[in-house]
């Protein structure tokens, strides 16, 4: 597909490119990857998949797409998805490396997009983050997805911590030496994404370069998908005051209602309560179209799943630091657990 976005290049020449995803029991999903990366207008100059161990089939799927794109895949079972990020990259050859996972499917212009931001004359760029848009299949999905993601308009681009699932980032800082954490199964690509801006790394958000994902179909999984989360957060010691006040709040301030007979703290209470959940409700009108039937509909369940995210993360949280206590003390956090390699 001929290219629409101005990307500079030596000559008629386009960048370097290797996409880069790691995959385990991903027989179900992997193929609308392949299917949207073979549309995408800026076509990758390889791709390297990266599987941990699969018995479900993928290794037949991705087979089969061998022979249709300049795809390679490295088996490695057992491999964890930062340890599988870290083999593929080194493995790449190329100017640029774009990352993402199973389980979503890219625009036709992700790639492409990605590409023009790191290789803009304006301005020196090292990270391209891309964004990512919840792809609901039925009205729990689309509740979980207004309760857990935010939209492009809510996010401040100098603070944004972009996903592996929609990012592109210059190899040469992958040879300077930043690698994503090994020592980590949940929430590598924060601490990715900090070593890079510890590095001096330069950032710019591309909100139109979107990765549409699947939310969790059931309570079970999102629940689990939270804990882990959290328990991320609590292995890497990050976070801990947005962790505190989730406790504070959970806690002390909800139960004060039954104990604090002041109408006037109530109020304050219910106030805080209202702001909490608006959020999602806001984002259910907007993505519904103004719907107000859908949208009053879907906001109580929004705001049930809110809460159980929430409860997730309590539960993870504390796992995580006592992972971590456990293996390298309280006082060490991400800057300074080292790698499996220099253990």
């Amino acid at each position: 597909m001929s290219s629409s976005i101005n990307i500079p290049g030596n000559g008629n020449a386009q960048p370097t490119v290797c996409l880069i995803t790691t995959v385990k029991n991903e027989a179900q999903s992997i193929l609308a990857l392949m299917e949207s990366i073979s549309r995408q207008s800026l076509a990758p100059s390889n791709i390297i998949v990266v599987d941990g161990g699969s018995t479900d089939g993928t290794l037949e799927v991705l087979e089969e797409w061998s022979g249709r794109l300049p795809l390679r895949v490295l088996s490695r079972p057992g491999l964890n998805i930062s340890a599988g990020r870290n083999v593929g990259i080194r493995q790449a050859d190329a100017e640029y490396i774009a990352v993402t996972d199973a389980g979503v499917s890219l625009d036709p212009d992700w790639l492409e997009r990605l590409v023009a931001a790191l290789t803009q004359d304006v301005q020196p760029v090292d990270v391209a983050a891309g964004s990512f848009s919840p792809d609901p299949r039925n009205e729990f999905e689309t509740a979980l997805a207004a309760s857990t993601l935010p939209d492009v308009s809510e996010i401040d681009p100098s603070t944004f911590l972009p996903s592996s699932r929609s990012i592109a980032f210059r190899k040469s800082w992958f040879r300077a030496g930043i690698r994503y954490p090994e020592w980590l199964d949940y929430c590598e690509d924060i601490v990715f994404d900090l070593r890079l801006k510890q590095a001096g790394a330069r950032f710019v958000f591309v909100p139109e370069a979107i990765a549409r994902f699947r939310p969790r179909d059931r309570v079970g999984s999102f629940w689990h998908q939270y804990y882990r989360y959290a328990r991320g957060d609590g292995k890497e010691g990050l976070f801990w005051k947005r962790h505190l006040l989730r406790y504070l709040t959970y806690l002390v301030v909800l139960p004060s209602v039954f104990v604090v007979r002041s109408q006037l703290w109530r109020g304050l209470v219910l106030l805080g309560a209202i702001g909490y959940i608006r959020p999602p409700v806001v984002r259910l009108w907007a993505r519904s179209g103004g719907n107000p039937v859908q949208t009053a509909c879907l906001a109580p369940l929004a705001a049930l799943l809110r809460g159980t995210g929430d409860l997730a993360k309590m539960a993870g949280y504390p796992a995580g630091i006592l992972w971590r206590a456990r293996r390298y003390g309280l006082r060490r956090d991400w800057r300074t657990i080292p790698e499996p390699d220099e253990t």
